[in-house]
């Protein structure tokens, strides 16, 4: 076992964690009646969790955006990307959190992990129930944040993501329930760790990453997901290229499509990087079972380029990513050849 959950008073104390808030379901109150909207500052969640005196953890907040994380765009997580960075660099601080709404939490938790080079952790957390229920899961998901952000057995292991008390890999996470309180899993991979009696207890050594220079980002791509289903004419394909820069398609199984979306899907390779992801949350895309047209094999063969164990929401951001620092075909296929976890021995 690897950061055996040693108690941070075993540790120089005290320690110091920055929590940058972001709005979301976490920071959301009653809007007369109508539903939740974002309210909270980032310091008014912070005065809510009780056990920070037990801690021994002081905190800084920044209350960065109040939005519902659906309205959160990579010009946000880019800014808050060099914010964090500007931050480690002034010195003083052992880890950082971010709190942000779920519903796209995995997304921006992986972007961030993409533009992560410090050995400093950043944490990101949320909340399934709002303040105004029985039983809100934000107070102890910030605690539990906190004090992962505090450990120094988080230090390396980039991007992290607790909720319900278990430490996940951004790059594996994914949200597979809309509203209960257990609904962030990593399925290709399980948890890293778990929170217990207040610190982290890491299962297994620090995940592979993948990471790019921030510096390095020069444009704003258009990078498409496009989810095939059954009976799929391919009709969302149609005038994609010249206002794409690149494509994600979430095929079938192991990485299928209809036939008739074959042609049209070679076309498009052959003019921007089109990756092949799976639609069916778990497993990789498969690379030489099926042979058949529309099978993976077929699709690889024409150009497309397979996602490995990314999920298609991971593998947009990556390609993004990739896109926006000025990657070409050859440094994609690099880029999810690693990423993915494609590489066997």
């Amino acid at each position: 076992m690897s950061g055996k959950g040693e108690p941070l008073s075993a540790h120089a104390s005290p320690r110091r964690v920055v929590v940058y808030g972001l709005g979301g379901t976490i920071a959301m109150t009653s809007d007369n009646g109508r539903g939740v909207v974002p309210a909270l500052s980032a310091a008014q969640l912070v005065e809510a969790v009780p056990g920070w005196a037990d801690a021994g953890i002081e905190v800084e907040v920044v209350d960065f955006r109040r939005l519902p994380s659906a309205s959160l765009g990579f010009d946000d997580l880019l800014a808050l990307a060099a914010e964090i960075r500007g931050r480690l660099a002034r010195g003083g601080v052992d880890g950082v959190v971010v709190t942000q709404g779920t519903d796209t939490l995995e997304e921006a938790a992986y972007l961030l992990d993409l533009f992560h080079t410090a050995a400093e952790p950043v944490v990101v957390t949320g909340a399934m129930r709002n303040p105004a229920l029985a039983g809100a899961d934000g107070p102890a998901n910030l605690l539990a944040a906190v004090r992962t952000a505090a450990h120094p057995a988080s230090r390396g292991r980039g991007v992290l993501v607790v909720l319900a008390d278990q430490i996940h890999a951004a790059g594996r996470v994914r949200k597979t329930h809309t509203s209960g309180v257990c609904a962030f899993t990593s399925p290709d991979s399980g948890p890293l760790g778990l929170v217990a009696e207040g610190d982290p207890w890491f299962l297994s050594g620090p995940t592979v990453r993948f990471t790019l220079d921030p510096a390095a980002v020069r444009a704003r791509p258009r990078v498409p997901l496009v989810t095939v289903a059954l009976g799929d004419d391919g009709v969302l394909l149609h005038g994609l290229a010249g206002r794409a820069d690149g494509l994600v398609v979430a095929g079938a199984g192991g990485g299928h499509v209809p036939r008739d979306l074959v042609a049209p899907l070679g076309e498009l390779a052959g003019s921007m990087p089109v990756v092949l992801a799976s639609r069916t949350g778990a497993g990789p895309v498969l690379r030489a079972t099926y042979a058949y047209p529309g099978s993976e094999r077929d699709l690889l063969e024409r150009g497309l380029v397979g996602a490995g164990l990314l999920d298609p929401l991971k593998a947009r951001v990556l390609l993004w990513a990739l896109l926006a620092c000025g990657g070409d075909r050859d440094a994609v296929v690099s880029a999810f050849g690693r990423a993915g976890g494609a590489v066997h021995g």
